[in-house]
């Protein structure tokens, strides 16, 4: 088994650094590095103590049945959500999206539908326009894209996609962290 290998996996998934794993564990990079490589072995307790840090117990680090991730996710899997007032339906297109670090959905605006309203944050958002055409609001500006059209942007502003076709728009919207 390569415990460095693993170990690094984890960091990873975990999305520190050698150095930042390093400081919650109270070792240094190098030595950080050097575990990861293989080239040296961690005493019980620090191993306990990276493996904390990592959000993993002992057991589930050596368990070698790997679990099989899922990848490919079909109808069955997406659910919906229609707001008829605002004119708006999203269809989450993979489960749980929401505690991911993307959250891809299909959004339908219905004429004169408008998504919500939502407030400045951390986020990145992409979005591929399928059918008709959407109105961004970034702050003050406006931006227009029409079927065929992608746009993407850091929500640094307050921001809000609406329907500017006359008739039914859809986009395909990735979006980062807790956006939807």
């Amino acid at each position: 088994m390569e415990i460095g290998k693993k170990i690094k996996n984890l960091r990873l998934k975990k999305g520190l650094t050698q150095e930042e794993l390093g400081e919650r564990t109270d070792l240094s990079k190098g030595y950080i590095s050097q575990l990861e490589r293989d080239l040296s072995s961690p005493s019980i307790d620090t191993f306990f103590n990276i493996l904390e840090v990592l959000g993993c117990t002992p057991k589930e680090f050596f368990d070698e049945e790997e679990r099989e991730q899922k990848v490919v996710y079909g109808e069955d899997d997406q659910t919906d959500y229609a707001d008829e007032e605002r004119g708006y339906k999203i269809q989450w297109l993979v489960p749980e999206s929401n505690e991911k670090e993307m959250e891809p959905i299909l959004l339908t605006l219905e004429e004169k539908g408008e998504f919500k309203t939502f407030e400045p944050s951390l986020s990145e958002t992409f979005a591929y326009v399928l059918e008709g055409r959407i109105m961004v609001r970034l702050g003050k500006r406006i931006y227009r894209a029409k079927a065929g059209e992608a746009i993407y942007y850091h929500a640094s502003d307050e921001h809000q996609i609406v329907n500017g076709a006359n008739g039914r728009s859809r986009l395909l919207l990735v979006a980062t962290e807790s956006y939807l």
